[in-house]
């Protein structure tokens, strides 16, 4: 009688992220992604509001709308703002993750007010919908709504996001080149999935990965389309690394965590913007696992790791970006 081995689990080494993913999970059932979206939410949202560390005095927010059509809506936004602003006339415009089904203004705040309080730099947030109610292109179509009213007010922007806001952060950009319409300045993208082959690499070595797993990320990616089968789909909009090539878009700083199942598709992208001729430079986190950018307060790895997201986006910010 034969037993196959059980599948591996990697696991980082450093307390300080043990204890991160630790407290995460406490706030969910193994299964969560399998529970209602409902459920998912209310989970998510006290989680965020447990981990969210203090205002920064010197930032302050602006809540307001921005109105869009096809269909009319009001995209709900946040401005951060420090007292001492620096590059001005730029925007961070901050894309959340979540997996397109969670997050919103208030779930990623810790993140957007820590940049502007690191980099002196305007961070805009909005929240774009979530899927299942509202299926791809929704997503990308509110992004495009916020880069339009920024760049309709003479703003530079820098586009950013982690996870599915880093998917939608590169969409933006392949979205904005085909158009022929302005372009953001750079792009910042933190552990991002941006539609890799599932078939090998870090899909594999890490589908059992703490925080993420492969089918989590099969599940949102299912919920976001609808069920359409992910090996049939090209859509660059959806899976910008399906794109035939990079050439003419943003200087970009990639992060990644070492171990994500997505960590691959990171490196991959910077790779294929070097090729293309875009200076891009990519940076691997040994030990952190995916969602760490919630970890900084506590994890001395994922300081260091948002100190380099801060650094870069300067860099972004004022046309410096070397790879």
């Amino acid at each position: 009688m034969s037993s196959s081995a059980p599948a591996p689990h990697p696991m980082p080494t450093d307390p300080e992220v043990l204890a991160y993913i630790a407290r995460t999970n406490a706030f969910y059932p193994a299964d969560a992604y399998t529970f209602s979206a409902e459920d998912n939410r209310a989970w998510y949202n006290q989680y965020a509001a447990e981990m969210r560390g203090p205002m920064p005095p010197e930032v302050a927010t602006t809540d307001f709308s921005i109105q869009a059509d096809k269909p009319q809506r009001q995209i709900a936004a946040r401005r951060y703002r420090h007292g001492q602003q620096r590059h001005a006339g730029t925007t961070l415009l901050y894309l959340h993750g979540g997996g397109f089904l969670l997050g919103g203004l208030d779930s990623h705040a810790d993140a957007c007010a820590g940049f502007c309080a690191a980099t002196g730099m305007d961070v805009l947030a909005i929240a774009y919908r979530l899927a299942p109610e509202h299926r791809h292109p929704a997503q990308g179509d509110d992004v495009a709504a916020a880069f339009a009213h920024l760049s309709a007010n003479g703003e530079r922007v820098v586009i950013g996001g982690d996870s599915a806001g880093g998917n939608l952060a590169a969409a933006l950009c392949l979205a904005q080149r085909a158009q022929g319409g302005p372009m953001p300045v750079g792009q910042l993208l933190i552990y991002p999935g941006l539609g890799g082959d599932t078939t090998t690499g870090s899909y594999l070595s890490n589908a059992f990965a703490p925080m993420l797993t492969a089918q989590e990320s099969a599940a949102y990616f299912a919920l976001r389309t609808g069920g359409l089968d992910r090996q049939a789909v090209n859509d660059p909009l959806l899976m910008p690394l399906k794109a035939r090539d990079f050439v003419g878009l943003p200087p970009a700083f990639v992060v990644t965590a070492d171990i994500d199942p997505l960590r691959d598709d990171g490196r991959v992208y910077v790779e294929r913007l070097v090729a293309d001729g875009v200076a891009a430079r990519y940076r691997n986190e040994p030990e952190l696992v995916h969602g760490y950018l919630r970890a900084r307060h506590m994890s001395a790895r994922a300081a260091a790791s948002f100190a380099a997201m801060c650094e870069a986006l300067d860099q972004l910010a004022s046309g410096t970006l070397r790879p």
